[in-house]
């Protein structure tokens, strides 16, 4: 017996695919203004103001050749380098998209809804977002009257839910650091079931005695992470790439949530040839140094607020007249990173950059 065909019944949705709500909810990262004239000072996103070395730009026209095919998926060859300069096996090391792609992958492993994550504020502008997207809350601690972390703070937001506590050395955008002590401190006193990630996107910069030597924080808990980036000191900032060092189980487990080919063969070619060009980039660090403690005394000898920064920018402490201070730069050729209600920015570039940003921040602070 033949049924009688039914007809077809629609349903009716939303004209739309629906946002998941965490997301619609989720700050957006803001870069400053790009500049409009090649006149204008771009001192705003802590690039490196030199271009490439030679060798890095030749292993990557090199590398531009196999275009057709894709990359090493893990980062083998650049893995194995840094295991050997920084002493741990290769597979305690994961390499990503710049130190925000290794972050992404920690949240995405080790943090979801109903989890938080404790971070210091003002601080990196991609943490809230990237813990926001795992489904996790974020636990903001406010910095210290200095710009500094407040690791007693933090130390006291942990509760049972937190999965993760961040901790950036030194400190974007203020450039603080705490003392090695502090942060073994702090470290030794976090449950061992919460893991901690040491961001160490400046650690190049950091002088001689100031460094937390997080390497050796590892050979001593194993629920640290440390996350470092070739965007500053090495100069990479448009190939995106990073790396993390931790335990053999933790590299595997951001090594599960990779986003598959996600770090090209030119970026891996470039940071095997920075890497062996390690004595030319120190010596453009050493000269991003002076020229950070030479604007630093400049600025405080006109009345600026200034914190001592260990990164490769200095911090206008002004939360009242932030974005006024900005717009007042930008007036006179400059553009800075402004955070309004906190503060301004402001990268080391090359001295006649310098230059320019110190004379216009000089004569507004004489009007």
């Amino acid at each position: 017996m033949l049924l009688a065909k039914q007809p077809h019944r629609m349903i009716a949705f939303n004209s739309s695919p629906r946002i998941l709500e965490r997301v619609a909810a989720l700050p957006r990262y803001a870069t400053a203004t790009a500049a409009p004239s090649a006149e204008m000072v771009y001192l705003a996103s802590n690039e490196s103001p030199f271009e490439p070395l030679p060798s890095v730009r030749q292993a990557v026209i090199a590398g531009s050749a196999r275009l057709n095919r894709y990359p090493e998926m893990h980062s083998g060859a650049l893995r194995g380098v840094l295991a050997e300069r920084l002493g741990v096996a290769p597979d305690r090391v994961v390499v990503g998209t710049g130190s925000a792609g290794i972050l992404q992958q920690v949240f995405a492993a080790f943090a979801q809804e109903g989890d938080s994550v404790v971070y210091p504020w003002r601080s990196f502008e991609a943490y809230p977002i990237l813990i926001g997207a795992s489904g996790a809350t974020g636990v903001a601690v406010p910095l210290g009257a200095r710009g500094e972390l407040d690791l007693a703070g933090m130390r006291a937001a942990i509760d049972t839910s937190t999965k993760a506590v961040l901790l950036c050395l030194p400190n974007n955008p203020t450039g603080t650091i705490p003392s090695r002590s502090e942060v073994a401190e702090f470290v030794a006193a976090v449950p061992g079931h919460v893991l901690v990630v040491i961001d160490e996107a400046y650690l190049e910069f950091v002088g001689p005695g100031s460094g937390v030597d997080a390497l050796r924080l590892l050979t001593r808990h194993d629920n640290v992470c440390v996350v470092r980036t070739f965007s500053k000191a090495y100069g990479l900032a448009g190939l995106r790439i990073g790396y993390a060092v931790s335990s053999s189980r933790i590299a595997d487990a951001l090594r599960r949530v990779f986003l598959p080919f996600g770090v090209t063969a030119l970026a891996q070619a470039a940071a095997c040839a920075s890497l062996d060009a390690r004595s030319e980039l120190d010596a453009r660090v050493d000269a991003i140094v002076r020229e950070r403690e030479r604007v630093s005394l400049a600025l405080r000898g006109h009345g600026w607020p200034v914190p001592e920064s260990h990164a490769n920018f200095v911090w206008l402490a002004v939360p009242e007249t932030a974005e006024a201070v900005g717009e007042a730069l930008r007036d006179r050729g400059v553009i800075a990173r402004v955070f309004p209600g906190d503060g301004v920015r402001l990268t080391i570039g090359t001295p006649e950059m310098n230059d320019h940003a110190l004379a216009a921040l000089t004569e507004m602070r004489e009007r």
